[in-house]
């Protein structure tokens, strides 16, 4: 299972940007995570791939939103009301087991990540 994010760029805060995250095979959940330099590896949202049951934390209820699109085979974020603070590089990550969503070393495989810059 290879895993390919897309969809970062440069937005102006308060704006909107959708993240795409394709796998190319299947997978117990998939997450999406950031990073800033310096900074540890953080947890956004979470999707099961059995039922579509998400996990968020209250940090990004109502803004971030994971979604999955059949259609074309990817698992992706949709982020709303975008602040400077969201300014980060932005992964997506699989994992094979049963495990808690949050911790980052719980997943098994991880995109390349994409850059989000949110200005001000």
């Amino acid at each position: 299972v290879q895993l390919q994010a897309s969809g970062g760029g440069l937005v102006q805060a308060g704006g909107s940007l959708t993240l795409s995250c394709a796998a190319s095979g299947a997978t117990y959940a998939t997450g999406w995570f950031r990073q800033v330099p310096g900074k540890e590896r953080e947890f956004v949202v979470s999707i099961r791939t059995l039922d579509d049951k998400t996990y968020e934390t209250d940090s990004f209820k109502g803004r971030f939103t994971i979604f999955r699109d059949n259609a074309n085979g990817t698992v992706n974020l949709q982020m709303n009301s975008l602040k400077p603070e969201d300014t980060a590089v932005y992964y997506c990550a699989a994992r094979y087991g049963r495990s808690s969503p949050i911790e980052a070393w719980k997943y098994d495989l991880w995109g390349q990540g994409t850059q989000v810059t949110v200005s001000s």
